[in-house]
């Protein structure tokens, strides 16, 4: 019987997945805002019945209590997310917030799902869940301090020195693990600073190009953002150095709409990268992995052959929860996540996971494009291109479309700093979202007023216009009346 129900829960998972995803696009045609209010409620209803069907599969498989107390907390904690968010900022976009919880809650499913085999059971999830909890208490923080914050723009070079000091921290003192110098270990938690500092390096080079797109203050900027970038090559941090390049290079190219700075910066980028290859024996396994990750099966190339496996595995309506053997692809709950659900949950259900994202992205640059202020509008597109970029080099890493770069997947994969930082980024995301519908009800209120002070001018030209009429009809009346008599 629980194995019928295990088969038949696949499909309905995958069914609330796809009916959520359409969703998120659907609601961009919706030209009234109780259609939009409605959508939001089906979002939210689709997710919490997909969280419980998960949590009862596992319970049934595994029969512990402890999944049902972690289903619990949960539940709580993403109810909690989405009340909060809506009492204590009444323009927050809950498009975003209601993605975000999606995304958390895939992540969730398949981390507690990992974590069952662990030495402590749910070691892992639990930590999860604290880090959600932390996250998401930055995350409504975030947008009161970006609203009343107004000189974060004048603190360029803070935001420079505060980052390149903490990547020079990394470089020097952290202990390598996997041939990358990452971050530190403090009381059981790792700590990886590169996270936070893709934050400050989108504030550094937004508030370097609002000041002046001349071409000296252009080159002061590129210097800067290149030792940030210099300083994660030699601590072979590659993921972050490539995000950190691909994020100015955008930056900087809507900044100052000049082709020949995007073609100078990849001719730049590819000469770095051929150089990296020659320099960095493990950018050579990585790509010769890449090429053929069967032939160096034994020299590096069993993480991607097993993901490969994986997703192979689980085809378009996967092998169900607890039916797969996703716990064999090395650091399944974080670089290689996308794997493990897809084995277990389906294609389907990791390409709505895709499209999630990109709806994110989505509405990042639709803040980015509608908001007034350059500095501002400039973060929005420098977060919203991190946060892209980082899902595609994930995805594209696991499936073998690039070579694999060791990032893991934003509010999905297991992992203290990642959900931070993520968390900090929508947040900040949130908050330049309600500083735009500040500036739409103070140009809609500036309307209605220009609006009634013309009624009120019409009316008065009515009213004066009437009187002299009513002062010259007796006039005009008198006359024939006096001819008549």
């Amino acid at each position: 019987m629980v194995n019928i129900i295990v088969e038949l829960s696949k499909y309905i998972i995958i069914i609330l997945m796809a009916a959520y995803t359409f969703s998120c696009f659907s609601i961009f045609a919706q030209n009234y805002e109780d259609d939009e209010k409605r959508v939001l409620i089906r979002q939210n209803v689709l997710m919490f019945t997909l969280q419980l069907v998960a949590y009862i599969v596992m319970y049934l498989k595994t029969e512990d209590m402890k999944i049902l107390f972690i289903y619990a907390v949960q539940a709580i904690v993403f109810l909690a997310v989405i009340l909060l968010y809506n009492l204590i900022y009444p323009n927050v976009s809950r498009l975003v917030v209601n993605n975000m919880c999606m995304l958390m809650n895939a992540g969730m499913i398949m981390i507690t799902r990992l974590s069952y085999d662990n030495e402590v059971p749910f070691d892992n999830a639990i930590k999860q869940m604290i880090f959600i909890a932390l996250g998401v208490t930055f995350g409504l923080i975030v947008p009161i301090l970006i609203k009343k914050l107004k000189s974060l723009a004048d603190w360029t070079y803070i935001y420079a020195g505060v980052g390149v000091a903490a990547l020079l921290l990394v470089a020097v003192f952290a202990v390598s693990s996997g041939g990358a110098k990452l971050g530190f270990t403090v009381f059981g938690f790792g700590i990886q600073p590169s996270e936070f500092v893709k934050i400050l390096f989108v504030f550094y080079v937004a508030a370097s190009l609002k000041k002046s797109t001349n071409f000296k203050n252009v080159v002061i900027t590129t210097a800067v953002a290149a030792a940030h970038v210099l300083i994660l090559v030699l601590s072979t941090d590659l993921g972050a150095a490539l995000i950190l390049f691909v994020v100015y290079l955008i930056m900087l190219y809507v900044a100052t709409r000049k082709p020949l700075y995007a073609a100078a910066g990849i001719a730049a980028g590819s000469a770095a990268a051929v150089i990296g290859y020659h320099l960095f024996a493990h950018i050579k396994v990585r790509v010769s992995v890449w090429k053929d990750p069967f032939a160096s099966y034994s020299e590096g190339g069993y993480q991607v052959a097993q993901s490969l496996f994986a997703i192979g595995t689980g085809s378009w309506f996967g092998m169900g929860l607890f039916q797969g053997l996703p716990d064999s692809i090395p650091v399944a709950e974080t670089d290689f996540i996308f794997s493990a659900i897809a084995e277990e949950m389906g294609l389907i259900f990791a390409l709505c996971l895709i499209l999630i994202c990109v709806s994110c992205y989505v509405m990042f640059l639709n803040i980015a494009m509608e908001i007034r202020n350059q500095f501002y509008k400039l973060v929005a597109l420098g977060l919203g291109t991190c946060y892209i970029f980082q899902v595609f080099l994930t995805i594209g890493g696991v499936t073998k479309f690039i070579p694999s770069t060791g990032v893991t997947l934003p509010l999905v994969s297991y992992g203290g700093s990642s959900m931070l930082s993520t968390m900090i980024m929508f947040g900040i995301i949130q908050g330049l979202y309600i500083l735009r519908e500040d500036e739409e009800a103070k140009i809609e209120k500036r309307r209605e007023r220009e609006l009634r002070k013309e009624r009120e001018l019409r009316n008065e030209s009515r009213r004066t216009t009437k009187k002299k009429t009513t002062k010259e009809k007796p006039r005009f009346e008198e006359v024939p009346k006096q001819r008549i008599r």
